[in-house]
């Protein structure tokens, strides 16, 4: 997204295109899947003067703008990445932390089985599933 289309967005609402915001959603698609820390340290490297609150109520702005959007890949933070992507399944490596995404067609019978019996419709772009990546797995003796 270009910043005067994020500028007219943010005035729209009343809002105005600071540099703290477009750092943080220029930081969101430069680091692809990133927690709030992980984000505040890349804008730090831009702008020292950038607090983690910032960095918060950017990424839910942003969330709300349906710039970015979070997954929960971990029991601590939120993991942001750019909202426009196709949407995908993360599979997180437990053992290094890598994660890989896959087309969540491959939830396909889980997500028709849960509509059919539970009339639940599942997110698919908040689906993680944690496991072990093929690295870790070949490095095991």
């Amino acid at each position: 997204m270009s910043a005067t289309s994020l500028a007219e967005m943010l005035r729209e609402r009343g809002l105005r295109l600071t540099p703290q915001r477009q750092l943080i959603l220029e930081a969101v698609h430069e680091l692809g899947h990133a927690t709030p820390e992980q984000i505040h340290h890349t804008v730090r490297e831009r702008a020292a003067g950038v607090n983690i609150t910032t960095v918060y109520r950017t990424l839910e702005l942003l969330e709300d703008l349906s710039l970015v959007s979070h997954t929960h890949l971990s029991h601590g933070s939120p993991t942001y990445h750019p909202a426009g992507e196709d949407q995908h399944v993360h599979l997180v490596c437990r053992n290094c932390g890598s994660i890989d995404e896959v087309d969540p067609a491959v939830m396909l019978p889980v997500t028709e089985q849960l509509n059919k019996d539970r009339d639940f419709r599942v997110d698919v772009g908040h689906v993680s599933l944690f496991g072990e990546c093929g690295d870790c797995r070949e490095r095991q003796p």
